[in-house]
């Protein structure tokens, strides 16, 4: 597979794109990227130093602050903040609730998009998100925008979650894609000449199939 490769997978929470990013980048041997990880990251540092995230220009004063370096290994990727493993901390329902808000701050969004640009350009890389293939990469030559509907992508982050309610987790899960598709920045949305891929009714191994096939049908 081409080393400068860059395949984009987004969509919204709870599609799998995680699982299925990192599935192919492992069978491609190329690295992997988690965007959200990185907005995350950015999350708990915010509300680590008492940052009012609901406070858009106190988020822009400081979003240049923490060092945020994410592992691409799809195997074991990691996340760190100042040098210090975050992976466990940035999936708290703490910052569940308030990663939305900081991501719609276009301060936040140009800091990660920098940060972004410099890990894909190195290439050979998966890269998962909301905007990848509309903002952040838009000349990748593979792009997916990943869904399923409600039901399956509650039932799936419950799972993840050790069976939180299915009822609340779909609110938020829907709620998330509300703010995501609604902010002024960046807003989640299907790229240009990206293929849709709806997992409700396929396998893990099924989705990663087929982007396998685009990939191939992609390379040089």
């Amino acid at each position: 597979m081409s080393s400068s490769l860059v395949i984009a997978v987004d969509g919204t929470s709870g599609s799998g794109k995680s699982s299925t990013s990192r599935g192919v980048a492992e069978r491609l041997g190329l690295r992997y990227l988690d965007t959200g990880a990185m907005f995350r990251a950015m999350t708990w540092w915010l509300l680590s130093e008492g940052v009012d995230v609901h406070d858009a220009e106190a988020v822009a004063a400081v979003a240049g602050r923490p060092r945020i370096e994410s592992g691409t290994d799809p195997l074991a990727p990691t996340i760190t903040v100042d040098g210090v493993d975050v992976s466990v901390e940035i999936r708290s329902a703490e910052v569940n609730a308030a990663v939305s808000p900081v991501s719609a701050v276009p301060a936040v969004r140009t800091r990660l998009l920098d940060l972004q640009r410099e890990v894909i350009g190195e290439g050979g890389i998966v890269v998962e998100g909301r905007d990848i293939g509309s903002v952040v990469w838009p000349q990748a030559e593979v792009k997916v925008y990943l869904s399923a509907d409600p039901d399956a992508r509650a039932e799936r982050r419950a799972a993840e979650e050790g069976g939180a309610d299915l009822a609340s987790t779909q609110q938020s899960l829907l709620e998330r894609d509300r703010i995501d598709s609604g902010r002024a920045t960046a807003p989640l949305t299907m790229a240009d000449g990206a293929v849709h891929v709806d997992s409700t009714h396929l396998t893990l191994d099924e989705v990663v199939e087929t982007i396998l096939a685009l990939a191939g049908s992609a390379r040089p």
